[in-house]
Formats: structure tokens, sequence, C-alpha cells
């Protein structure tokens, strides 16, 4: 995805096609806005909570708290970005969001105590919430505005690529350096990422690449199947995240599996770097909601693999099924959603990951809880794949629903 983006760039620059340019640098800055904020701010956590269990003295409850901090701060972050309005601010905000999340994880490499790591948890959260929202609405805009929305694919999989990568620097840098010290190369590598966005932030600045149309679409209707979706997105918060935290932890304390625990992620990392465009695909061949069900169902075979057959060829099939949709769940219902609201992207997007959230607060301290009670993730990664399947329930009674309200309401049309 990186060489498909520098190849983009370089081929329309040499060509001089300014708004083809122009959204691939866009497109760039994108893709490293949700490596720092996501794929490392966020998602980091995963590969270096069990050194954190080792040598900072965390517990299963501990670290279930600490997540669903973080998670909060998403929920309220999210919620804050769909406050935002005018281009202007919303570069204002991503750029400032930015920096607190890189500040966040240098904080992480610094601070001793648990109660400050909630805190900087927290922060991280909230800054993701604002990068995630802020982005999706800025560079989906513009691809929309440019008939290129199957290029979202490309924006998300930066989620998938920081993943990827913290995956093969966190076993690597363990060897030299502590948990706190991987904090700090990842915080150092999120810096130099962030220039990159503010080159293509400061690129946007200069014209408006949303057409007029775009501009003064208001008082859309909203059609029935947009609530189905959020609540299916809510309970894919809820049951995607119980692997996003707790996968490589679950693999290490497995026995017989402990010297695959990190190449789980890595393999996480790698089924989500294409997926994005490759889901996006399926869902202009099919229609997003088909498309989203048999992510879901997917997903839910990758969540519960791990557990049900303890053998390393199923685990890390377990992985790359969770990993291979994810992310390719929320490139579909970002961009689905916004196709219904245009005007108000980063409204219908804020609502959609503050729905999102809320599951991702409540399943990690409840995972934590049935680890002190049972002594096994085993639970609570049953619980989350039929949480995901209930999703593909309410999709589809949702679509049935908007087709026949459809169906009426043309019957009426042709009537009168």
């Amino acid at each position: 995805m990186i060489l498909i983006l520098i190849y983009n760039i370089s081929i329309n620059w040499k060509r001089g096609q300014w708004m083809k340019r122009k959204i691939s640098i866009l497109l760039a800055g994108g893709f490293c806005a949700l490596i720092v904020a996501m794929g490392i701010g966020r998602f980091a956590y995963t590969p270096i909570l069990p050194l954190m269990k080792l040598s900072g003295g965390l517990t299963e409850v501990k670290a279930g708290y600490l997540a669903s901090a973080n998670y909060l701060g998403y929920l309220i972050g999210a919620g804050m970005a769909g406050f935002v309005t005018g281009k202007r601010k919303l570069r204002i905000w991503l750029l400032w969001s930015l920096f607190a999340c890189i500040l966040s994880m240098a904080g992480m490499g610094i601070a001793d105590h648990y109660e400050s790591w909630l805190l900087l948890r927290f922060i991280a959260g909230v800054a993701s919430g604002l990068i995630f929202v802020l982005s999706s609405s800025i560079v989906l805009d513009a691809l929309a505005s440019n008939g290129k929305t199957i290029l979202s694919g490309i924006f998300y999989s930066g989620v998938g690529t920081g993943i990827f990568f913290t995956g093969i620097i966190v076993p690597v840098a363990q060897a030299f350096v502590n948990w706190q010290g991987i904090w700090l190369i990842l915080s150092i590598l999120s810096l130099v990422l962030s220039v990159v966005v503010y080159i293509a932030v400061s690129e946007d600045e200069s014209r408006d690449t949303l057409s007029p149309s775009m501009r003064t679409k208001t008082g859309a209707t909203i059609p029935p199947i947009l609530i189905p979706l959020i609540i299916a997105y809510g309970l894919e918060g809820l049951g995607y995240i119980i692997s996003g935290t707790f996968l490589v932890d679950m693999v290490k304390g497995t026995e017989g599996l402990d010297n695959i625990s990190s190449f789980t992620w890595v393999i996480v990392g790698l089924a989500a770097i294409p997926s994005t465009y490759l889901w996006m695909a399926l869902a202009k061949r099919l229609d997003y909601i088909k498309a989203l069900c048999i992510a879901f169902i997917v997903q839910a075979l990758g969540v519960v693999l791990p557990v049900m057959v303890q053998l390393p060829f199923f685990v890390l099939l377990g992985a790359f099924l969770f990993g291979a949709t994810f992310m390719g769940i929320t490139t579909m219902a970002t961009s689905y959603a916004r196709s219904m609201l245009p005007s108000g992207s980063n409204r219908v997007i804020g609502v959609l990951t503050v729905v999102y959230g809320l599951g991702q607060i409540i399943a990690p301290a409840g995972a934590g809880y049935l680890f002190h009670e049972t002594g096994s993730y085993h639970a609570a990664f049953v619980l989350a794949s039929g949480t995901l399947l209930l999703a593909v329930l309410l999709l589809g009674a949702g679509s049935l629903y908007n087709k026949k309200k459809e169906r009426k309401l043309n019957y009426a049309v042709r009537k009168y």
C-alpha cells in the first residue's frame, strides 16, 4: 500500500495533474495519521501488554482497565470530533490531536505509576478518536467529490500497516530495551510519520477539494438501514476488541503456543493491510450490507478459532481471519454511512465511532473480570464471537425492512 501511494504521487506529479496529485498526497497523509493514531497509539498496547505484565506488575484486571480507559477516551474523542466544523478547524484539531497522541506514547515510556498509565492511555484514546473521525471526514469527502471512494481502502489500510510495524518492532526492540523504551521508540517513529500528515494538511489548505454540490447538499433523508448499521457497528466494537486487546496475551499464556504469540500480531497486521481495499471492492460488486454480513461471519470464526482449537495453525488462521476483517468492517461501515449523509460526514462517522467505542469500553473490563473468575480468556472470546453473529442478524433484518419500505414507497409513487 505504501508503494502504491508513492507511485501514484510520483506519476501524478510528473503529469502535472494537480487534483490527482493533491488527492494522492492527502491519501498519504491520512494513511500516516491512522498508522500513528490507531496502528501504534491504540494497538501497540496489545503486543506490549505481556511485557508490561511481566515487568510492570500488571494483572489481567488492571490490564483490562487500562484498555477500557483508552477506549473511553476514544469514545469521548470521537464524540468531540462530531462538533468540529469547517475545513480549517478540522485540520487544526487533527494536528493538535496527533501531537497529543505522540506525547501520550512518550509519557508511557517515562511514567512509572499505574494511575499515570491510566491517564496517558485515556489521553491517547481521546486523541485517537479525534484523529480517526477527522481524518476520515477529510479524506472520504475528498475521495467522494472526485469519484474515488474505492481508494478509501488504501486510507484505512494505515491501521493494518501500523499493526504490522508494531508486531515486528516490539519483539525486536525487547532484546535491547524494556517495555518503556519500546513506547519511546514508537513515539519517535510516530513523530516522523506526523511530518507527512502536516505536509498533506498544508497542501490541502490552498484549495477546496469538495465540489459545490458536496458543499451545499443538506437536509438528506436518513435511510432506515442507518440505525441497524450503527447498532451493528456498536456490536462490532464489543466483539472485535477482545481479540484486538488480548489475543497476544492469550496466546502467550497458552502452553505450547507462547513462541508464536508475537507472530500472531504480525499476521493480524499483514492480513489487515490489503483487506480494506478488497472489502471495498467486494462491497461495490455485491452491496455494502451483504459484504458486511460476510465480513462479520468470517470475523466471528477468526475470534473463536484460537480458543476452540489451540494448535498453531488454527491460532494463526484465526489471527489472519480477524486481521482480514476488523478494518474491512470499519471501512465499509464508515463509507456506507457517509454515502447516506454526505453533507455531515464527520457527524455520522462520529456517531458510528461513539457507538463503536461504547462496546470497546465494556468488553476489555468484562474480559479482565471473566479471566479473574475463570482463569481463562475462553469465555470472553466465545461471547465476542456470538456478539458478532448477532450483528449479522441485525443487519439482515434491517436490510429486509429497508427493502420492504422502499417497495412500498415505489408503489405509492407509481400509484400517484
